[in-house]
């Protein structure tokens, strides 16, 4: 479920052009509220990657922000009251808040240049991706008491 590696196949979603007014507001947003990872594409535009290298885009001007939720876009987010504060402390608007349909957790928010968008909070990833650091952590300090006994 954490991999590193993309999964390439017709069909999958690869590619987001998100509407900015300010790119460096939008990109910080994206950057503070999910972590995305930012870089600059060799045209100088701001790219993105999400957090597990799966989708990439681009923040771009001269489009109107998609306000209206018709097509609507979730970022999956293992903790939603969490996601939403950290929407909240980015500077991003809570539209609709977190609710339960049918045992889904989700909610809506505006970024920053108006853009709406959804969370969705993806049962079983808080537990995940706490396994996942926990074993990180064992495993460094592993590696740390080993190079000290070798060193």
């Amino acid at each position: 479920m954490l991999d590193d590696q993309p999964k390439w196949r017709t069909g999958k979603l690869c590619y987001i052009e998100i509407p900015a007014v300010d790119v460096a507001r939008s990109a910080e947003f994206y950057h503070q509220a999910f972590g995305w990872n930012l870089r600059q594409r060799g045209d100088g535009a701001t790219s993105f990657d999400d957090t597990v290298n799966q989708v990439s885009g681009t923040f771009v001007l001269g489009r109107p922000p998609a306000k209206e939720p018709g097509f609507l876009i979730y970022i999956m987010v293992a903790d939603a009251r969490s996601a939403l504060e950290e929407i909240r402390t980015a500077g991003g608007t809570i539209l609709h808040l977190a609710g339960q349909d049918d045992g889904e957790v989700f909610a809506w928010f505006a970024d920053p240049a108006g853009n709406t968008l959804g969370i969705y909070q993806q049962p079983g990833l808080a537990k995940a991706e706490a396994a996942a650091e926990a074993k990180a952590e064992a495993d460094a300090e592993a590696e740390a008491e080993a190079e000290a006994q070798h060193g």
